[in-house]
């Protein structure tokens, strides 16, 4: 289940419509229904503490780790490094679904390919910095 899937779930549960919980949780209800959708997801965590205090749970609950990677992503790199591991999820979900991977297993291969992400992305600026600054001696 995805962050969507969750937050809807929860809402459910509590008894809310999307314009309750929007107010509870100081967002607007075009958000929460947005957020359902799953056309956009929140950019920071104090908006998940806020939706997930609303709702009684947690915001690990709601983003399941691979979610809180997609989110982690898009503070520490904006939104195009959120696109990246997101997209980078959901084909490492893919790749593994219906097999006999336990969560702990599955979770232990996000994190690992999350940290190679991070630092291929690093090595790449490192790099294009170099290349940027040799295209100029060379001018």
């Amino acid at each position: 289940m995805i962050f969507k899937d969750r937050l809807k779930e929860k809402r459910t549960e509590a008894g809310l419509t999307q314009a309750e919980l929007a107010g509870l949780a100081g967002v607007t209800a075009r958000t929460i229904q947005n957020y359902e959708l799953g056309s956009r997801r929140p950019s920071n965590m104090e908006t998940i503490q806020r939706i997930a205090d609303a709702l009684k749970t947690t915001p690990a609950y709601l983003l399941g780790s691979s979610g809180a990677y997609v989110v982690e992503a898009g503070i520490r790199g904006g939104q195009s490094a959120a696109r990246d591991i997101d997209e980078l999820v959901s084909e490492v979900t893919g790749l593994f679904a219906g097999g006999k991977l336990s969560d702990e297993a599955l979770d232990g291969a996000m994190r690992a390919l999350n940290e190679a992400y991070w630092i291929a992305r690093d090595k790449n600026k490192k790099y294009a910095s170099k290349g940027s600054e040799n295209d100029k001696a060379g001018s």
